[in-house]
């Protein structure tokens, strides 16, 4: 599929649901070994009198530092995986948020380690290798980047190894007090069948915390990351790094939710979405939201993207050296042959006459493909081809419709799919109310 996914010059939903931003940090940080870690600070305090700004502390969070070349850092490394180029007006205005976090992971890492957890440095290298190997760079190559665009190895350790001393908090302190009751699950399913037909809605949420003397910052933050994701930044980045949901290590994805399961506000403002839409800041309990809405479909009922397809792409090349008034003759003949396909069983002697190549493919669940396709392929008559797409440098095709297979109904989900889906929600808003009593004891002194 990944062959023929990339052949199709399709729009993709710009919400990001699966990579972390800290994650980055794998390709980053994997040049820096556990002996240069150990001896780091020895080489700090080297470097201090070149740069007044490393041990210059702007906070002090329960007597740990926080530097303006941690805060700074950390937003060119923001910066750097969305892509974004920052005024400096944007730049200072993101780095107030970018604070937050950075005293949210201090708190983290320092429950961790009270309740004796520690992620050690091979535990972090050995993520930092995977991701790396996930973004198809070496190690050194991507350190060297985050380097040239003002961040560092270190920035990114320090926010995955703050994610990961979480998870593991969680998992000792919360995790095995929540619980869900067989009558909890029943009553689900109950619901959901009497709720048979009714719309649920797949949201992707960054969530913000703000107290009454907070509100109006927390809110301004939110409406500039509302900005940047509307010039192109990525959903699932900015609620990887700012969202303190315990979503945001999947970038904020809570899955499909019913109206009813939502806060009024967020409820409310998911009614007059469309797929592919950014609301917010939306006011909540305890804070702001900014939601994407992902998906929409109808509680125990078909739904047309939940067909599943056999489809042939027809690809024709055009030879090294194609003149463009060659290459639109080229292209003019494909079409005619092409919109002239009657059923899959012509599509290859077609593709014989025109020297393309044919690719099929089966079990294709329409609703992995692009939006755009979706609605193309949802009302194309079995055996029609789309219409054609590519470049001369890629060449061009067509897709063939050649089955398409809609379920009549569908299946109230299992048991254990509902416990799960109702213990992550128990979760995270515990670990909410975790993370803000850590913030109302803690001692932060700002210099």
């Amino acid at each position: 599929m990944e062959m023929f996914m990339r052949s199709m010059n399709f729009v993709v939903a710009k919400v990001v649901l699966g990579t972390s931003c800290c994650a980055l940090a794998a390709a980053a940080l994997a040049q820096t070994t556990i002996d240069e870690r150990a001896t780091g600070a020895a080489a700090a305090d080297a470097s201090a009198a070149s740069d007044p700004n490393v041990y210059r502390p702007t906070a002090r969070v329960n007597g740990e530092i926080i530097t303006q070349t941690d805060i700074d850092q950390r937003t060119a490394l923001f910066a750097f995986v969305n892509n974004a180029k920052l005024s400096p007006e944007e730049s200072e205005q993101l780095k107030v948020q970018v604070f937050s976090a950075l005293v949210d992971e201090k708190l983290k890492i320092q429950e961790a380690k009270a309740n004796d957890i520690v992620v050690s440095d091979e535990e972090v290298l050995a993520r930092f290798n995977q991701v790396a190997a996930q973004y198809g760079q070496t190690p050194q190559a991507f350190a060297k980047a985050l380097a040239a665009n003002g961040s560092s190895s270190v920035s990114l350790a320090s926010q995955l190894r703050a994610e990961m001393a979480w998870d593991r908090l969680l998992g000792r302190k919360v995790e095995p007090f929540t619980s869900v009751s067989t009558e909890e699950v029943q009553a689900i399913i109950d619901r959901m069948k009497l709720a048979k037909g009714t719309a649920e809605y797949r949201l992707a949420e960054i969530y913000l915390s703000a107290s009454p003397e907070t509100a109006q910052a927390t809110f301004d933050n939110a409406e500039r990351i509302v900005e940047k994701i509307k010039q192109g930044g990525s959903f699932g980045e900015f609620a990887r790094q700012f969202s303190e949901a315990s979503t945001a290590v999947v970038g904020g994805d809570l899955g499909y939710v019913r109206l009813d399961q939502l806060p009024a506000s967020l409820a409310e403002t998911a009614a007059q979405l469309q797929p592919g839409q950014l609301a917010g800041p939306i006011e909540v309990p305890g804070g702001f939201s900014i939601v994407y809405l992902v998906d929409v479909k109808r509680i125990l009922m078909a739904d047309a993207r939940d067909a599943v397809l056999s489809l042939k792409q027809m690809t024709m090349a055009f030879p090294p050296g194609t003149t463009p008034e060659t290459g639109n003759a080229m292209a003019a003949k494909f079409v005619t042959a092409t919109q002239q396909l009657n059923g899959c069983g012509s599509v290859d002697a077609a593709a014989a006459q025109l020297d393309a190549k044919v690719v099929s493919r089966e079990d294709v669940a329409m609703r992995d493909l692009p939006a755009q396709l979706q609605t193309t392929l949802s009302t194309l008559a079995v055996g029609r081809a789309t219409q054609p797409f590519g470049s001369q440098k890629e060449g061009i095709s067509v897709l063939v419709l050649c089955g398409r297979e809609t379920p009549s109904d569908v299946a109230a989900p299992s048991a254990s799919v509902v416990e799960q889906q109702l213990l992550n929600d128990k979760i995270d808003k515990r670990a909410k109310r975790y993370l803000r009593d850590l913030r109302l004891d803690a001692l932060i002194q700002y210099s």
